[in-house]
Order: C-alpha cells, then structure tokens, then sequence
C-alpha cells in the first residue's frame, strides 16, 4: 500500500494550515496589536510572551506524556486534531478581542488568553508532527511528507499575511480594534475545518506493540539520544532566531524602511520558502539531510548582511533581496527538523525499546517552537523598550537602533549558534538504515509472538 498518496499528503499539508491560520497572526502581528492596538507597553508585550514560554516548560513535556498514553480507535496522535480543534480556534479568537479595562486588567486578560491559546497550540501542534511516525516507517517517504507541511504551513502564512491587514482594514473601517474582532472568528473557523479534514483523511499504519510505558520510561528514550538532542539545541536556537525577525519585522517595514505598505506583501513572500522546501526530498537523496540542514542556517546568516548592507547603502532592492534569501533558506532549516524527529523516535526505540513518539517531538518540536518564539518575541520586545519606542510615532535614532538590532543582528546571532550541534549530526544520519532495518525485524518477531499466543 502506497503511504504517500495525494490525498494524505494533502491532508498532512492541510493539518498545518489549519494551525497557522491562528499561529501565524500571533507570531507576525501580536506584538504589534499589543503595543499599537491594545495600547500595552512592549515592556509589558514581552514579558507576557515570556511568561507564555516558562509555562510550555511544563505543558509540552505534560502533552507529550498524554500523547503517548492515548489509546483510541483512531491512534495516539489523530483523535487530537479532533478533540482540540474548537478549543484551540476559540482561543485564537479570544487572544485579539479588546475589552475595555484598565490597563493592569488589560495585561492580566492578554497574558490569560495568549497562554491558554498557547497551551491549546501545543496540544494540538505537536500530533501533526509525532503522527508523522505512524504514517510511514520510510525515511524518505517522511521527508515527502514533511515538505507537503511545510507546502501547507506556508499556505496558511500566505493567506493569513495577504488578506490580515486588509481585512482588519476592511472590516474595521480605521478601527482596528474592531477589524481584528471580525478578522479573527473567520481565521479561527478555517482553522477547525481544516483540522477535521486531516482527522477525517490521515491514518495511523505503522503499528507499534501496545506497551504500558511509566513516565519514567518516557523520558528514558531522551537519555543518550543524540539525534534527538542535536534537534532539540538546534531547534530552540532557530525559532528565536526566526520569530525575532518576524514579529519585529512590520516596525522594520514601517518606520526603518517607511514603507508601511510593504509590511503584508513582504510577509506574504515567505510562501517562496517552498522554492527550497519542495526540492529537499531530490537534495538529501543527492548529498545528506546535514548538509541541507546546514546551507539553510548560514545562508539565513548571510541573508541578514545582505539586508544590513542594504540599509545602510539605501538600496530597497538589496534589502528585498536579503529577506527573500532569508525565508528560503531559513524555509530549508525550518523543515529538516521536523522530518528528523521520527527518525530520533526510532533512534530512541532502537537503543532503549521504548518509543515515546509523543514525548520527544513534544519536547523537541513543540517546546521549542513556543520557548523559541515566546524568546524571539520577548528579546526584541525588550530592545524596543530599552530604545524608548514610541507607538505611531517619527522614531528617534535610539529606537531605529533598536529596531535593526532586533531584527538584523539578534537573528543573525542565534542562526549562526543553531548551526553548531548540526556537524555533529553525521555520524547518526548514516545509522539509519540499519535501525530501520533492526525495528522492522524486531516488530515482525513482535508480531509473530503475537500471534502465536
């Protein structure tokens, strides 16, 4: 039976849509409707996506524990996208509702409503990535799968970042409050449909033999699992790295470059990151998952120099160029790791026998996706207060300060640290074959028990 068919591949791809459709407006444009819209100090906006963060400390490792003590008829990961899509959207919809409060009461309403809808994200994120494990044992196959996501993540960051600004215009005629009240509810029933279409659509064939693991047990397979440690340092550097360049990138467009106008259509071209993402399967067969890995964090490096030269030479033409470099090749290092986590899953089971699917792409995808952003938006949050940002306002020469250095050289930073751990992960990319070809063995003996008794 083919795994890769077109109609699971879609629905792989439309899982991640429906959660982007709600995350990507977060991750783009929260900080701004905190400071700009809802009138709270980026002091304040930073330390609330901080706080959010701490708490996936906890939630993720707790979500992946649930995950891999679920027993259903539908799977482990599937019956998820289920049970958390409404939640998750009304959530979504409550982080940008504006009630008029005093302002401590307005930080208390915000930092309540983004950490439950980022605790909602985390359970129903990390299954579009652990079901990857059950949707085929084939390597390769997993990295097709991978970049059809990536093909629906990106679609949903297109939509959103097209039609976002536009809309809350539209509808909130000059009101923005009012227009992300509208926007929201439209976002957020997208986003459970899509959901439900993946449930309906995507099923779990690689079977494991049912075991009863302790948490204990759970956390065993992270122990002297390099692979997955590799990952996870990488990851966590990477997403501080990428959401610092995006959530501040509408003041870099705005008040650096005075082209407002520019900041929905230059979101919008993180859809070309694809150009990179589709061609992945045909490079890794060719050279190695590493080394793709690697030519897509130091070219994000070497993107932010480009933007950094074109600033100070004037030239919009070379800051266009660097950023578009930047969502391409950052586009390539954002979609390895996800592909990689089921290969450290069976990395796991094949050293200690216990496959904790849940726990480790919990930790090493969810946690950090959220402890990378919460960071990515704290961190220039921050710069922006210590620079004495003023929202709606001409910038002083500290506050464009600031903004570049948020959104040039702290990305550039945490990029060149995420390409560290990567030239060690060689030696496990050349393992894989025989693990696979050890679980299968083990699984038929498994099976053969099975039936015997």
């Amino acid at each position: 039976m083919k795994n890769t068919t077109l109609a699971r591949c879609l629905a792989y791809a439309f899982s991640d849509t429906g959660g982007q459709l709600v995350f990507c407006v977060i991750s783009f444009y929260l900080l701004k409707f905190y400071t700009d819209v809802y009138g709270i100090s980026a002091a304040a906006a930073g330390t609330i996506l901080l706080i959010a963060r701490l708490i996936d400390a906890v939630d993720a490792p707790i979500w992946g524990i649930i995950f891999d003590k679920t027993q259903s008829r539908w799977g482990k990961s599937r019956p998820w996208f289920l049970w958390l899509c409404v939640p998750f959207a009304f959530f979504g919809v409550l982080t940008f509702l504006t009630p008029d409060l005093s302002y401590n009461a307005k930080v208390a309403y915000a930092a309540i409503t983004y950490v439950i809808c980022s605790i909602l994200y985390t359970g129903i994120n990390t299954p579009v990535t652990s079901i990857l494990a059950s949707l085929t044992a084939n390597p390769t196959e997993r990295i097709t799968f991978t970049s059809f996501r990536m093909f629906g993540s990106k679609l949903g960051v297109l939509i959103v970042n097209l039609t976002a600004l536009k809309l809350v215009e539209y509808f909130g005629h000059g009101n923005d409050r009012q227009g992300f009240m509208v926007v929201m509810p439209i976002y957020a029933l997208g986003s459970a449909l899509l959901f439900l279409f993946a449930f309906w659509k995507l099923d779990e064939r690689v079977k494991e033999v049912p075991k009863n693991i302790s948490i204990w047990q759970s956390f065993s397979a992270i122990k002297g699992n390099w692979p997955w440690i590799i990952i996870f340092i990488s990851s966590l550097f990477f997403w501080i790295a990428f959401i610092s360049r995006i959530s501040i990138s509408a003041y870099f467009w705005e008040y650096t470059m005075h082209r407002k106008d520019l900041i929905g259509p230059a979101n919008s071209l993180d859809f070309i990151s694809l150009a990179g993402i589709l061609v992945l399967p045909f490079f890794v067969r060719r050279f190695s998952k590493r080394t793709a890995w690697i030519v897509g964090l130091i070219g994000a490096v070497a993107a932010q120099f480009v933007i950094w030269f074109g600033i100070h030479s004037g030239s919009l033409t070379l800051v266009m160029t660097g950023w578009i470099l930047g969502i391409i090749l950052s586009g390539i290092a954002m979609a390895m790791p996800f592909s990689l986590l089921s290969d450290s899953v069976d990395y796991g089971e094949w050293k200690t026998g216990i496959r904790a699917a849940g726990l480790l792409t919990a930790v090493g995808a969810a946690f950090c996706l959220k402890a990378g952003s919460g960071l990515g938006g704290a961190l220039p949050a921050w710069i922006l207060d210590w620079s004495e940002y003023v929202p709606n306002v001409a910038q002083t020469p500290k506050a464009l300060f600031g903004i570049e250095a948020g959104f040039i050289w702290l990305p550039a930073v945490f990029y060149a640290i995420a390409v560290i751990p990567v030239f060690f992960y060689h030696h496990f990319e050349r393992m894989e074959p025989k693990i696979r070809q050890d679980l299968e063995l083990r699984r038929s003996a498994a099976a053969a028990m099975d039936a015997a008794v």
